[in-house]
């Protein structure tokens, strides 16, 4: 019995990877050492949960997983559920031979959105106004709890595109047309990942452990200067331009220790970014340095052929030569693993790619302390939908809207409101309704209307803040004769755009979808209104502006709508300034601020203050 235990103490003080106290660069070189192609290539490859089961992670030996966006929303409502999921899937990776705990992924993208009863906060279009990295600081460090809460270990956040373009439909994505505001919102990142060590090296990931997660700095690069705002079209710019617009973010990214960058759909130059070897393998890892691993959208190699899928095993071999190390292959997992490793065998990858690709991703799941620490503690579930996180939404929630009107004379405005009137309305079809609030990559892939998950409507919220002697009335689509015969001290139509993501959201018309014009008109025409606008972007309004009193930007506020009702009822003043430029007609666009013939409806930077008033 005694030979046996020296044994086992001489075989485990020989695997130097199991060896916390070991440098990172000898455990990285010890388990290398140990793999076979087979095992390097499952490293590389990152399924979709819904096909991913413990004997699928220990057969084919898989390195990393998601719910992706495209897949069915939960139906488990407690974090432990997704906690005993992910544990049991570990189980599967640790079950292996050399026994390499998997990442596993989420698009928390405003929060830990995909699951019920998060803290959603509000998207970064609305982020990009306060122009406050020290708040984005606090929502990196709440996201990565609430994510952390439901076992999960990996975000694909944060979008640091620079959207030049509203007609775009991921430009709620985007925190503003400047990058010099992008650069200042990554500070998310050291929230998401924690504080890098001032001994850290330029360009190497950085994960504090157990309460942190990977961050994904997304999508590498120009994906929010396509032209005409066309979701996952060409970018046509020249290299000082990408660099100048699109690229500085990542420079800041890169910096922050982020750990991985996810490469777009869209194209440069009319070459996919999923095979553009200059950028990735030449600018992203050698000039910028980048340490971490590159991975790719989901299924974007697939498209790299027209149709999808058509020469797959080319798509393989362009994707992983021009630099990608992790590739999201979704569902088929068993046809990109037979393909790369048959690429291999015939010498038309090198090992030295692979190897390159795989010390990336250990170098990572190394930082996050995933050997030492592969499973979730229970204790993390008190932190999803925590009042404190919900309070920092709130705050959030204030700071981003942007007052664009206060009355018809400049003299004479409108807010903040009174809070004891005799009876006022609410009318609209954001003003009650969560799912509207949040927009898409909330619950499901492309959002949905209704209460879909725990919040506080802008209606709740407006009843909240009045006084109790005050009436609310809320009717969705409010008839003018409705209107005039209830005396109302004056209204609050919600209204904008409908839950969308990506190319389901590109617009070339940026019209506000009926009712809302109507409800607009008819409301406004009627009584003393303030208009607050749920949108993911700047849209058409000009034509209705003469009628409002006052008009707020909320922009996609998220779960906590409290926030809107503390503004406009003067607990707090209004302070965000436009991050995005607000078009007359779309005719315009893209119209960006220092363009020439810049005559916008309003400007970049353009907001009204008010004070708070305590009403």
């Amino acid at each position: 019995m005694l030979a046996t235990c020296s044994w086992a103490i001489i075989v485990k003080s020989h695997m130097k990877y199991k060896d916390p106290k070991q440098p990172l660069g000898v455990r990285i070189m010890d388990l290398m050492s140990r793999m076979t192609l087979e095992e390097k290539i499952g490293q590389m490859t990152h399924i979709d949960s819904y096909v991913a089961t413990p004997e699928v992670m220990r057969t084919y030996l898989i390195g990393s997983l998601s719910i992706g966006g495209a897949s069915p929303p939960s139906k488990e409502p407690y974090p432990e559920a997704w906690i005993n999921t992910i544990n049991t899937l570990q189980r599967g990776s640790l079950a292996t031979r050399l026994g390499i705990p998997m990442m596993y992924g989420i698009d928390a993208v405003h929060g830990n959105s995909k699951v019920y009863n998060a803290t959603i906060f509000p998207h970064n279009i609305g982020l990009g106004v306060t122009r406050d990295p020290e708040l984005m600081k606090k929502i990196g460090a709440a996201t990565a709890l609430e994510v952390r809460a439901t076992g999960i270990n990996y975000v694909f956040a944060p979008c640091v595109a620079v959207c030049r373009d509203p007609r775009w439909g991921r430009c709620f994505e985007s925190f503003s047309e400047d990058p010099n505001i992008v650069r200042l919102m990554t500070e998310i990142i050291i929230g998401l990942q924690g504080d890098i060590h001032s001994k850290g090296q330029i360009g190497f990931p950085f994960v504090v452990r157990q309460k942190k997660v990977a961050a994904c700095a997304k999508h590498y690069v120009g994906d929010g200067g396509t032209t005409r705002g066309i979701n996952e079209n060409n970018t046509a710019i020249d290299f000082h331009g990408l660099k100048s617009i699109h690229m500085p973010p990542y420079h800041d990214a890169i910096r922050k220790g982020v750990a991985s960058i996810m490469v777009s759909y869209s194209s440069w130059k009319g070459v996919k970014m999923h095979r553009n070897h200059e950028l990735i393998a030449g600018f992203l890892k050698n000039a910028l340095k980048f340490k971490g691993f590159v991975i790719s959208d989901f299924m974007g190699i697939d498209k790299l052929t027209d149709p999808p899928h058509a020469d797959y095993t080319w798509s393989i071999q362009q994707s992983i030569s021009a630099g990608l190390d992790m590739i999201m292959v979704g569902f088929n997992y068993p046809e990109f693993i037979s393909g790369l490793t048959h690429l291999v065998k015939k010498k038309f990858i090198p090992m030295s790619r692979i190897d390159d690709a795989v010390r990336r991703i250990l170098r990572v799941k190394f930082m996050m302390g995933l050997f030492e620490n592969p499973f979730t503690d229970f204790s993390m579930a008190k932190y999803l939908g925590e009042q404190d996180h919900r309070d920092l939404a709130r705050e959030a929630v204030r700071k981003s809207l942007v007052l664009l009107k206060n009355g018809k004379f400049t003299d004479v405005p409108m807010l903040p409101l009174p809070k004891k009137s005799t009876r006022i309305l609410v009318a609209g079809t954001h003003a009650d309704d969560i799912g509207n609030q949040c927009g898409g990559w909330t619950i499901e892939w492309h959002g949905k209307r209704g209460n879909i998950t725990k919040g506080t409507t802008i209606l709740a919220a407006v009843k909240n803040a009045v006084n109790p002697t005050t009436e609310v009335v809320y009717e969705e689509e409010p008839s003018p004769d409705f209107i005039r015969s209830n005396n109302f001290s004056y209204a609050i139509v919600v209204t904008g755009e409908y839950p969308y993501s990506e190319s389901v959201g590109d617009s070339q018309t940026l019209m506000i979808p009926e009712p809302g014009p109507t409800t607009i008109m008819n409301v406004c025409g009627s009584v003393e209104c303030v208009v607050v606008l749920i949108t993911g972007r700047p849209v058409v309004i000009e034509p209705y502006v003469p009628i409002m009193d006052a008009l707020v930007a909320a922009w996609l506020p998220g779960t906590e709508g409290q926030g809107v009702a503390d503004v406009l009822f003067g607990d707090y003043g209004f302070t965000g300034k436009l991050a995005h430029t607000w078009f007359r007609t779309v005719d315009q666009l893209p119209m960006n601020v220092g363009d020439p013939n810049y005559d916008p409806l309003y400007p970049f930077g353009y907001g009204l203050t008010t004070e708070a008033s305590r009403s």
